[in-house]
């Protein structure tokens, strides 16, 4: 019997869902990255492979962005998404191809989701 990792599930998940989505210069892909210690996430243009903009939560971390009751790492991920959505406001973005590259839809990655919808992007 082959034992597989819940790292390797998640590659093979990143996989699948890579295979379906595509982000251009007017709709870029957000690619989410989630560690144990930090968050990155970033706006990727995948016809010219190019990073338009990028956000990680040891150097963007703002605490004067309102979060509601979000706390700790939540929080810090619901700022990287308001950050990340001022960045693509001023590339002129304003929808964009949501990437949870194998995570979970849930905690962090869609604080940062929801982060970055109520600063002007559109999924």
């Amino acid at each position: 019997m082959k034992n597989t990792t819940s790292q390797q599930k998640r590659l093979r998940r990143r996989m699948r869902s890579r295979a379906r989505m595509n982000g251009s210069a007017t709709t870029p892909r957000i690619s989410v990255f989630r560690s144990l210690r930090g968050m990155y996430a970033q706006l990727i243009d995948d016809e010219n492979s190019k990073v338009l903009a990028s956000v990680n939560s040891k150097a963007d971390f703002d605490k004067a962005v309102e979060v509601g009751d979000r706390k700790g790492k939540v929080e810090v991920s619901f700022v990287l998404g308001k950050k990340l959505a001022a960045k693509a406001k001023e590339l002129n973005i304003t929808s964009a191809v949501f990437d949870r590259s194998g995570y979970q839809y849930h905690g962090r990655v869609q604080a940062l989701a929801d982060g970055a919808r109520e600063g002007g992007l559109q999924f």
